[in-house]
């Protein structure tokens, strides 16, 4: 790597700390259990009504055409292959979390699907019984004690909190497989993303059209299911079961 590519890759990382250390002075107070923290409400609702559209227009047609088209093992490939370029962002997080046996765990996996599994196309792990760990920066700003903040919502990436979207910009620039892997092959793990992304819009569209289409307030329940499903896998804490507040 050129001294100018290392310079660039840690002013990447630097902005990404700067970013958590301006989260932990500005959040606000840990938000209790069951409780909705969403000030910014009056914009959030734009930005949902925006994603509603973008959904219905150019998301939802793509993602019935990708898993209608292209058929199931070649997705499944592509979502491998996508799942596993992740894993090194996963380790990296783990090791920031003190969780050593899932860094290890990680990087087993890792090696495994990268090396038998053809650059993680096939998913040997899972059937050797290495199962992996997920995780992301948001839950390891968790692991350090920062606030979950308020609810946001963003542009094309949809709900989420004011931790877990400074998560989301630092996973972006952390990931050490972007310190190694250069313009034009970069682009594939680019492209296997969106195609990961695309997929899961296809395989879960029954639930996701019952939450944006289905509701009398889709805001409400996108917003309430997120809150809830996001607590429970980063605290383990299952909330009163969900009811939309909104439905006759």
């Amino acid at each position: 790597m050129s001294i100018r590519s290392k310079f660039i890759a840690a002013l990447k990382i630097s902005l990404g700390f700067a970013l958590c250390a301006i989260l932990a002075g500005c959040g606000s107070s840990p938000t209790s259990r069951g409780e909705i923290n969403d000030p910014y409400e009056v914009q959030n609702r734009r930005v949902h009504q925006f994603n509603l559209k973008l959904d219905k227009t150019l998301v939802k047609p793509a993602s019935n055409g990708y898993g209608k088209v292209i058929p199931e093992p070649v997705r499944m490939g592509v979502d491998n292959f996508a799942d596993n370029a992740e894993l090194p962002g996963m380790v990296l997080n783990n090791l920031l979390q003190l969780r050593l046996g899932k860094a290890i765990e990680n990087s087993v996996r890792f090696t495994i699907n990268t090396t038998i599994g053809v650059l993680g196309l096939f998913d040997v792990a899972t059937k050797m019984q290495v199962y992996g760990a997920d995780t992301d920066f948001g839950e390891t700003l968790s692991v350090w004690g920062v606030p979950e903040g308020n609810y946001v919502e963003l542009p094309a990436l949809g709900p989420s909190t004011e931790r877990a979207a400074v998560g989301t910009v630092v996973d972006y620039v952390m990931n050490p497989l972007k310190l190694v892997v250069h313009a034009p092959h970069s682009r594939y793990l680019t492209g296997a993303k969106v195609l990961n992304l695309a997929g899961s819009r296809y395989r879960y569209s029954d639930v996701v059209d019952q939450v944006l289409y289905e509701s009398a307030d889709s805001y409400a329940q996108a917003r309430l299911f997120y809150l809830q499903s996001r607590r429970f896998e980063l605290d383990g804490i299952q909330e009163e079961e969900y009811v939309d507040p909104y439905a006759n």
